[in-house]
């Protein structure tokens, strides 16, 4: 029984398309987080856009956070975290995996180091969606395809 749900949830997996599938997860383990690992989030989520790009997600919300801290690397406050919803973490999210895929890999370390969330469903759908992504990443590649014509 064991092998065929293991076999069932590769088989979903499967058929789930990532684009939509890991902004939606992303956006479910924001609500679980605590507020600490909700800014760690965040920050990470906007550090690859520009302050353009933020401004065109959720009402230009998450380029007010950039634009009220000095810094390169965005700081989010506890303040900010409680006004931010999980819809719009996963328009965020939907928009870093547009520009660069690689950036949602490291939540994989992120999420992965927190025992509150390492005992939710969605976040271990995430880490293995985000997993099976960096892998298909990897598998096609221009470098990592093995070469048939030697």
């Amino acid at each position: 029984m064991n092998h065929l749900t293991n076999h069932t949830a590769s088989k979903t997996f499967d058929m789930v398309d990532p684009n939509h599938t890991v902004p939606t997860l992303i956006g479910q383990v924001y609500e679980t987080a605590p507020p600490s690992l909700r800014a760690r989030m965040l920050e990470h989520l906007m550090r690859p856009l520009g302050i353009l790009s933020l401004m065109a997600i959720a009402n230009g919300v998450f380029a007010s956070i950039r634009l009220r801290h000095s810094s390169i690397e965005p700081k989010v406050g506890l303040d900010e975290v409680l006004a931010i919803q999980s819809s719009d973490v996963v328009k965020l999210a939907g928009w870093v995996q547009q520009v660069s895929a690689e950036a949602l890999d490291g939540l994989n370390q992120l999420l992965s180091t927190s025992p509150v969330l390492t005992r939710s469903t969605a976040t271990a759908v995430l880490l293995t969606m985000l997993i099976r992504v960096a892998q298909q990443r990897h598998d096609h590649s221009p470098g990592s395809e093995s070469r048939l014509d030697q």
